[in-house]
């Protein structure tokens, strides 16, 4: 572990040697760090393997510990301008910070600001999609922050989930409601069993009255088109003679109004009874050179039998969002969900928990600017290729 960190850090000080003008400032990094991440062993874990890579790296680090849940959304509000935005914790703190960011008044401007992940919690569920596997914690760590350093970033997509009178909720995996999600948040009370903790707790959930029904009404857009990407340079301005020229031009032509046509919207509709709903994003499966912007809304179907449920509970807690045979697939750029008066439960929006309540769903399609490693991002581009 110590010869990784020393190699990480040789790599971070090439970095931080790099020679720059006298005129330009150094680039401010604000670190947002849950020190409870991973049953509190995420603030160790930064300090021995992250905190030195980026303070060697020449970065004006800032790092804002987190001390209760939901404080981040909070600091997000407050945060001034800065150059980078550094993640240190799990999917909990991504989507703090990231629905913190998404709420401020100004955030078609920090949006733009390109975000950092070091993946410290339990679950870290971007952590696929940005960066290779390893089984070694201290490589995984340390190549995280490298890759912030190398500043390759991929745009992922990010689902605004709003409620009635909740202020929205941003996710960068998905939501999930049903009885896969809420056995699997009680595994951990079966942690005397040991590694059939997994089984027990969707055992034990089986004895409820069976089969077990969630039902809704779900109204959906089909997927978007995705528009060419924006020139990153900016047009170089024309000269004041051509700029004059257009302005008399516009200014003596007869306006032409054109009547605008709005396509209205094609809402469909469903009626829903299911084990389980799963709306996702594509970040799991990232295609940068898709031509269609939807997420993925999976209705699983409700006859199951209850070893079929244990079996595939198991499944799910590795992969959540796993759509499995016989179930239901919709692409959407937008929902609804209405669930019946009186429905209880809780959604899991990037495994954090929220009541259950009818909710509009909305795709905002390449959104966030993550880093990530340079080989995943060949990997991406090689996949579309072939």
């Amino acid at each position: 572990d110590n010869l990784l960190r020393r190699a990480a850090c040789q790599e971070a000080q090439a970095f931080g040697n790099q020679l720059i003008p006298a005129t330009v400032p150094l680039k401010k990094a604000t670190v947002f760090l849950n020190p409870a991440a991973c049953k509190g062993k995420a603030g160790n874990l930064f300090e021995k393997n992250a905190a030195p890579i980026l303070h060697l790296s020449g970065l004006d680090v800032t790092v804002v510990k987190t001390d209760y849940e939901g404080q981040a959304k909070k600091l997000l509000e407050l945060m001034e301008n800065t150059d980078l935005i550094i993640i240190a914790g799990g999917d909990g703190t991504v989507q703090e910070v990231i629905t913190g960011l998404l709420r401020r008044a100004d955030e078609a401007a920090f949006s733009k600001i390109p975000i950092g992940f070091i993946p410290l919690g339990k679950t870290c569920t971007l952590s696929h999609t940005l960066y290779p596997e390893s089984t070694n914690q201290v490589q995984h760590i340390t190549n995280a922050t490298l890759a912030i350093l190398k500043g390759e970033t991929v745009p992922l997509d990010v689902l605004q989930i709003k409620g009635e009178k909740e202020q929205p909720v941003f996710a960068v995996s998905g939501l999930r409601w049903g009885s896969y999600r809420d056995a699997g948040v009680k595994v951990s009370k079966y942690w005397y069993l040991g590694p059939l903790k997994t089984k027990a707790a969707h055992f034990f959930s089986t004895f409820k009255e069976w089969p077990q029904k969630h039902q809704a009404a779900l109204m959906y857009v089909g997927p978007t088109e995705r528009p060419p990407e924006e020139p990153e340079e900016k047009p170089s301005r024309p000269p004041l003679y051509v700029r004059l020229y257009r302005r008399l031009r516009s200014y003596w032509s007869s306006p032409k109004e054109f009547p605008q046509e709005v396509a209205p919207e094609d809402w469909e509709e469903l009626k829903l009874s299911t084990i389980e709903l799963s709306i996702a994003t594509r970040n799991r499966q990232l295609d940068l050179t898709r031509t269609e912007d939807f997420m993925d809304i999976c209705i699983e179907a409700e006859s199951v039998s209850k070893g079929e449920f244990v079996h595939r509970g198991s499944k799910k807690i590795r992969d959540p969002h796993m759509c499995p045979e016989g179930s239901q697939c919709i692409q959407a750029s937008r929902c609804i969900l209405q669930l019946p008066e009186g429905t209880e439960g809780s959604f899991g929006i990037d495994n954090e928990e929220y009541e259950a309540m009818p909710v509009e769903v909305k795709l905002l399609p390449r959104k966030l600017r993550f880093f990530c490693d340079p080989r995943m991002r060949e990997q991406m581009l090689q996949a579309a290729v072939q």
